[in-house]
């Protein structure tokens, strides 16, 4: 690990110490041989004072423990009928689950336990057909889990429930790990699987915002078991979660890359106040500058100093994710030819391709129109394609910039595009 690694690390900790992540495991991942990995990331979050509670899957167990028995499930992952049958293999199968899990963590010295913290109904009759064995969450007992949290004991949930009766209910896994994120208030759900996030027409989507993700489920974008992530990863932001990721669970170390850096390796679905853009104050000059320096020095952005920086700071807005600036932009103005200037647009390589700059973008032409400039400029060597196809910028001539920007374009000798967008007010 490199120092600057480290560096990234330390910056989440105060924000994650003494709170509360939810990871939620599908079948298939605990039974895979990176699994020992994944309990050793939950180790290191334990050393890091975070608090982790564990729900599992088991269909694929389940789907197994059939085959070898010669038996048919009427279901697999808890959302349709559990005749008698499959909940016997949901039972045998959750079990030796959570005995494995429980031994895993005793490897790595966390004191780990399972606890009927599900109580459930029975889900009914629905459209006629009587669900059997499948059950409803009607609630998550905090106090127990409370309880093993204060003790540093990770408690261990199977896709269970259980009423007061003693009866046993096949639960989705999905459905108890954001059943209990809610109740405990955690800061991250993350539902580790098999694939490395959410897919969209063949792409994986870095970052969402539960309300985009919310309209792509209403367009059905997704199969139905991306659907069932998706929908409970919306679900969670809109009732409080602040970030839910889906993660591919056989990456090694990959709940530790998706949480401790702004790049991540999997599907980040935010609550709305997640990502925000806001004025760049002077702290944030070595920021601004570190940002932006590689692009400066290819000859990408018209150079410029700290100092020029910092004392310009009041015309930058940054991007942030996580309290960590990942793109910036300024405005400049010109009250006397009613005229703005977009200047100094750059997002961090690791963040393209995530509508950013258009945000920054637009977020800067509403500015200047609010501020009732007729005009907006921008000046560019190699993304005036960007400000053109993306922006609605036409091309200009040197007649169209104030004078004192005029003479600056003949000076610097960069023979910049001009590009010039007419404001709406």
């Amino acid at each position: 690990m490199k120092p600057t690694d480290l560096r990234g690390i330390l910056q989440y900790i105060p924000r994650f110490r003494e709170q509360t992540f939810v990871i939620s495991a599908d079948g298939a991942v605990v039974s895979d041989v990176n699994f020992t990995n994944l309990l050793l990331d939950i180790a290191v979050l334990r050393s890091l004072n975070i608090r982790v509670v564990l729900v599992h899957g088991a269909g694929d167990q389940i789907q197994q423990q059939a085959v070898k028995n010669g038996q048919t499930p009427s279901n697999l992952d808890g959302t349709g009928i559990t005749d008698d049958v499959t909940l016997e293999l949901s039972v045998t199968a959750a079990n030796r689950l959570t005995h494995d899990i429980l031994e895993g963590l005793s490897a790595r010295d966390l004191r780990a336990a399972c606890a009927n913290t599900i109580i459930a109904r029975p889900k009914g009759i629905i459209d006629g057909t009587d669900q059997e064995h499948t059950g409803c969450i009607e609630r998550v007992d905090i106090s127990t889990l409370k309880t093993l949290l204060a003790e540093d004991i990770i408690p261990v949930i199977p896709p269970l429930g259980f009423n007061s009766g003693g009866k046993t209910f096949r639960i989705n896994s999905d459905a108890v790990a954001l059943e209990t994120a809610k109740a405990l208030g955690a800061i991250k759900l993350i539902f580790a699987t098999t694939v490395d996030g959410l897919l969209i027409n063949g792409t994986l989507i870095r970052e969402i915002s539960s309300f985009d993700l919310k309209k792509a489920l209403d367009e059905s974008h997704f199969g139905a078991k991306q659907s069932s992530k998706a929908e409970h990863a919306t679900a969670a932001c809109i009732t409080g979660v602040p970030r839910v990721h889906i993660i591919n669970g056989r990456v090694p170390e990959g709940i530790l890359a998706e949480v401790f850096s702004n790049e991540g390796i999997g599907t980040l679905i935010y609550a709305n106040e997640y990502q925000q853009i806001r004025p760049a104050t002077k702290k944030d000059t070595p920021s601004i500058f570190n940002l932006t320096r590689d692009a400066m020095d290819n000859d990408e952005l018209l150079h410029r100093t700290c100092e020029t920086i910092e004392r310009n700071i009041g015309n930058y807005y940054i991007f942030d994710i996580d309290n960590n600036p990942v793109g910036c932009i300024a405005l400049r103005e010109y009250p006397a030819d009613s005229t703005a200037e977009l200047i100094h647009l750059h997002v961090n390589p690791s963040h393209m391709n995530q509508r950013i700059g258009q945000k920054l973008t637009q977020f800067i032409i509403d500015c200047a129109s609010e501020r009732k400039f007729k005009r907006l400029i921008a000046l560019s060597t190699q993304a005036f394609a960007y400000f053109q196809t993306k922006a609605g910028f036409d091309e200009g001539t040197l007649e169209d910039l104030p004078t004192l920007r005029r003479k600056e374009y003949e000076n610097n000798g960069r023979n910049s595009k001009i590009l010039i967008k007419h404001l709406a007010y």
